[in-house]
């Protein structure tokens, strides 16, 4: 029996470094294929592609990793999608033509901004049904993201020159912040200290400061800057540049360029691990998602996803 066990225990000490270092998992909607491309960051390799719906574009993960939210933007829907089973499960109506998806901080709300609507919709994540609409001022809202205290939604429009600040418990639009031309990409510092926002037409980068919601810092970006991400320690930020097929990095200590990164054509919205240690960028015009280094900012990998991928989004473990 002593020996059986032992026997037992070796086998199971030889299986927990498989467990113990597995990869989280990147989703990636393709608008045109009307799937999710799933990878796994360990080997950079598609594992799995999921229906979802006939235009995916923004998504967001549950924060206890079992659900992903999806826009389908020509059925005006969000498709919820059972990562246990992998498969849409379900849906709610949204606005007209939604777009980006975000997940509060707390886990009470998902907001999605939807366009021709010029609206941010509240979902509550307990009961899946659609809360408060709120109007906002910039016209084709396309991303509408939660501060890390889950007190402001700040929210970027296609057709504004200013990002639209929503109030989450009042649920309706307190402030307007003036930025240049085609607000798009958005993100905040883990802190809370700042938010970075892209501006495609005027291809410049803000740094806003969310307590004052006021412009600290302008930074010339890249061609087109419209995605935006942040490294979980909150030292760089990474912006895509859509017509120069790169990503740039800003050290957030000196709000300056360190880095120009190329990647595929028209690199649109990104994530990044939990880890810090890579960045998966989104190229609408190459249907293919590239991987960075952030320690060497070197690309080390393009990966064929489905057409036309919109975006990125990576759990926190790899559930």
């Amino acid at each position: 029996m002593q020996k059986l066990t032992c026997h037992i225990v070796a086998i199971i000490a030889g299986l927990l470094p498989a467990f113990a270092f597995a990869a989280p998992l990147a989703y990636v909607p393709n608008e045109v294929s009307g799937t999710i491309s799933v990878i796994d960051t360990g080997t950079d390799e598609v594992v799995k592609e999921i229906k979802a719906g006939d235009k995916p574009r923004g998504l967001a993960l549950g924060k206890a990793g079992d659900y992903l939210y999806v826009s389908d933007q020509p059925n005006n829907d969000l498709v919820i999608i059972d990562l246990k089973k992998q498969e849409a499960t379900g849906t709610i109506e949204l606005g007209e033509s939604p777009e980006g998806v975000s997940m509060s901080p707390d886990g009470k709300w998902i907001a999605v901004a939807s366009e021709i609507s010029n609206a941010v919709t509240l979902i509550d994540t307990k009961s899946k049904e659609k809360g408060a609409s709120i109007k906002v001022k910039g016209k084709n809202p396309e991303h509408a993201v939660f501060s890390p205290d889950s007190k402001w939604l700040y929210v970027s429009a296609e057709e504004a020159e200013q990002v639209d600040v929503v109030d989450v418990e009042k649920q309706k639009q307190v402030a307007q912040i003036p930025v240049g031309k085609r607000p798009r990409g958005i993100a905040f510092l883990p802190d809370g200290s700042r938010a970075y926002v892209a501006s495609e037409i005027a291809s410049m980068v803000y740094a806003i400061d969310p307590k004052t919601h006021k412009v600290v810092a302008e930074i010339k970006g890249g061609k087109f800057s419209n995605g935006v991400a942040v490294r979980p320690d909150g030292k760089r930020v990474y912006i895509s540049n859509g017509k120069d097929a790169t990503v740039s990095v800003i050290d957030t200590a000196t709000n300056k360029i360190i880095a120009t990164i190329p990647v595929g054509k028209r690199p649109w919205n990104m994530d990044i691990t939990p880890n810090g240690k890579k960045l998966y960028v989104a190229n609408g015009r190459s249907d293919s998602v590239s991987v960075i280094d952030t320690g060497t900012n070197k690309k080390i990998k393009d990966i064929k996803v489905g057409e036309r991928p919109w975006g990125v989004v990576i759990a926190e473990d790899a559930k």
